[in-house]
């Protein structure tokens, strides 16, 4: 039984994703951390319980959204309409419990930015449980060696983070890494070049829009999903491509809407 969002919501979301990237209005990428057991939202606004991590994939798989890895993004096919990218960064250990094995149960991917020098930490997925995902379907990305604030660092170090955790991960994983996110969101063209020249083809930031509405693609705009996000506001941040959701800033989008059938009517 998918769960329930009101009917100008569930309208709302029944119309979004059929414009295609190349309009600028591409998939919508979802950036995820921490997924945290049981039903109580955590305190942390990057972690999102199990239960709401449920009923988002429910409701997405409800209103027939197809989720794909940020590798596939790199396909000269368009993409299926109502495409979502679900994404996690950091590698917690708890992206493995309840963030692949529900996406797994659900028929669903998703990419997993890992930090290659906290592999197999107390808190952080381990090799094995890496690969198995890989082997499933999922894409494991590159999220640099240590965390670290790129911007902040000269360019042989930013080197020596970007490429060599893409080494760390393909050597553990024996499979080609393609896709990057930048740690915290931060970035300059200095950490760009050091992407691209390292050979990822896609690579993350926190910067909100769809895809499609950047044309580098070491620079896919996501937008980030929080512990204290409704289902309601979960849906909207869907269908707009934005955290900032609340209605009362949405009231702009839909004066446009208004103003732009009036006119258009007018010229007829």
């Amino acid at each position: 039984m998918p769960p329930w969002i009101d009917p100008f919501l569930n309208r709302l979301l029944s119309g979004a994703g059929l414009v295609p990237a190349c309009e600028g209005r591409g998939p919508v990428v979802l950036m995820y951390h921490s997924i945290t057991r049981g039903r109580k939202s955590p305190p942390d606004r990057w972690g999102v319980s199990e239960e709401n991590f449920k009923k988002q994939l429910c409701l997405l798989r409800s209103k027939g959204w197809t989720t794909l890895c940020v590798r596939d993004l790199l396909k000269a096919d368009p993409l299926p309409p109502r495409t979502v990218l679900i994404t996690f960064d950091d590698g917690f250990a708890d992206n493995y419990e309840r963030g692949f094995k529900l996406l797994d149960a659900y028929g669903m991917r998703g990419t997993f930015f890992i930090v290659s020098g906290k592999t197999g930490a107390p808190d952080r997925l381990s090799a094995a449980q890496a690969g198995e995902m890989a082997s499933s379907g999922m894409e494991i990305g590159a999220h640099t060696r240590t965390h670290a604030r790129l911007p902040e660092l000269d360019a042989a170090r930013i080197g020596e983070e970007v490429t060599g955790s893409k080494k760390d991960i393909e050597d553990m994983l024996g499979l080609p890494v393609t896709s990057f996110a930048y740690p915290y969101g931060l970035f300059n063209d200095t950490c760009v070049e050091a992407v691209r020249k390292a050979g990822f083809k896609v690579a993350c930031t926190t910067r909100t829009g769809w895809f499609g509405s950047e044309s580098d693609l070491l620079r896919v705009r996501r937008v980030a999903v929080f512990s204290f996000d409704s289902l309601s506001t979960f849906a909207r941040k869907v269908a707009f491509a934005g955290t900032d959701v609340r209605w009362r800033s949405m009231a702009g989008y839909f004066v446009d809407r208004i103003r732009s059938r009036i006119a258009g009517n007018g010229t007829r």
